[in-house]
Order: C-alpha cells, then structure tokens, then sequence
C-alpha cells in the first residue's frame, strides 16, 4: 500500500528549497508568512544577523479588534497592511517575499498585494 506524505511535510520541503535559492540581508531583508487554521503572521527578518525586525499577526490585540474573522482573506489584507506601515516606519522599503511553502494565491496573495499597496516593494 503506498502511503502518502503529510501536506505540512510537503510545505515544509518546498519553504527549505524556496529558502535555498534566496535569504534576507540588511539592505533587503525577507518577508516571511506563516497561516495556520486561525490565524495569520509575517515577520520581516536579517538573516545575516538572525534578527526579526518587524512582526505582525492577526494573534495581536490592535489587528484583532479591527477584523471579524482572525482566518480569512480580508484578516491576511490587513495584517499586510500593517506590517508594511511598520517596516517603512523602520525605514525598511525593499523585502524579498517568503511565502513559507504555501502556494501563492488566496490570503497568501492577499497579504503580498496589501502589503505593495501601503509601500513595500518585492
């Protein structure tokens, strides 16, 4: 009988060759997603130094009195929104996008069009 592989192992080898080919530096440092079943993230890491210099998630009080639901299109939107509102704040203007292994459509694709509409380029 041929057993099939868990879908979060897949994800899991498809984000280590997805961070094979790219990492971020402190001239351009990397957006990195994360969705679970409840909520979103996205955290803006140096990976030279190792450093998480800015973060967001639907799990922090000020984005969660602002959303209806913590797991849907419109709670990804958001927390884009505000993540990049907080990386220019910290005069952060250019990302390298890490979508974590996930494919690139839904709230994934809506955190990385919020987050270009309120100022990051990648």
């Amino acid at each position: 009988m041929v057993r099939k592989e868990s879908r979060q192992k897949i994800r899991e080898k498809k984000h280590m060759r997805i961070r094979n080919r790219f990492s971020g530096t402190a001239e351009r440092p990397r957006l990195a997603v994360f969705r679970s079943n409840h909520h979103m993230y996205a955290q803006i890491i140096d990976d030279t130094v190792g450093n998480t210099l800015v973060s967001a998630s639907t799990l922090e009080k000020e984005v969660k009195t602002k959303l209806e639901k913590t797991n849907d299109v419109d709670a990804a939107a958001y927390v884009g929104t505000v993540i990049a509102k907080r990386a220019i704040d910290k005069g952060i203007k250019e990302v390298v996008f890490d979508r974590g292994g996930f494919i690139y459509q839904g709230k994934i694709a809506a955190l990385a069009d919020a987050a270009r509409e309120a100022g990051l380029k990648f």
